[in-house]
């Protein structure tokens, strides 16, 4: 009885697969490129259009944790699709999934108040960015933020018009994101 290679029986791809373990672990340099000093920045995809008019692209958070007693600075990017007749907030809740915690409100006008809706254009991309500040002492593994833009004259929200497309709760407001929170 003849007996075929290994390489005849398996595909090259399971040949390739296998992980070889360096005998005492790994090396001072390789040990250096698998950790890091900071957590990166967290890079969110959203796509959420509200009322035909903006697009919320996408966001950031820098760290990608919430560190208890130190700010965590969210930057959000807002594509203009059409003209804004009024001047809208961005309103952002920040809650606890498990609901301990109560409801942080971090509503501000857009772009620290520089750059009103009503004088956005068309075709631009508008960046605001803001702070989230956990005080010391709060016990939570990851914040939820929901996200969407206010008048706060009428009291309504600008309508999520895909709402198969993000993540929402039925009442115009966006998941950003669910951030961890460091212990």
């Amino acid at each position: 009885m003849r007996l075929l290679p290994l390489s005849v029986l398996l595909p090259t791809a399971l040949l390739c697969a296998c992980i070889v373990e360096a005998p005492g672990g790994a090396t001072e340099a390789e040990r250096r490129q698998a950790t890091v000093t900071q957590v990166p920045p967290l890079a969110l995809k959203n796509g959420a259009n509200l009322g035909g008019k903006v697009e919320m692209l996408g966001a950031t958070v820098q760290p990608g944790r919430v560190v208890p007693g130190e700010p965590a600075r969210i930057t959000v990017f807002f594509k203009v699709l059409q003209p804004i007749q009024e001047d809208y907030m961005v309103f952002v809740h920040v809650e606890e999934p498990e609901g301990r915690m109560a409801r942080m409100n971090l509503d501000h006008k857009p772009a620290q108040g520089l750059y009103p809706t009503t004088q956005w254009k068309p075709g631009e991309t508008v960046k605001d960015e803001f702070a989230l500040y956990l005080p010391p002492g709060v016990s939570a593994r990851a914040v939820d933020l929901w996200i969407g833009l206010w008048d706060p004259r009428t009291d309504a929200r600008m309508p999520l018009t895909n709402p198969d497309a993000v993540r929402h709760d039925g009442r115009h407001r966006i998941m950003l994101a669910q951030v961890p929170v460091a212990q």
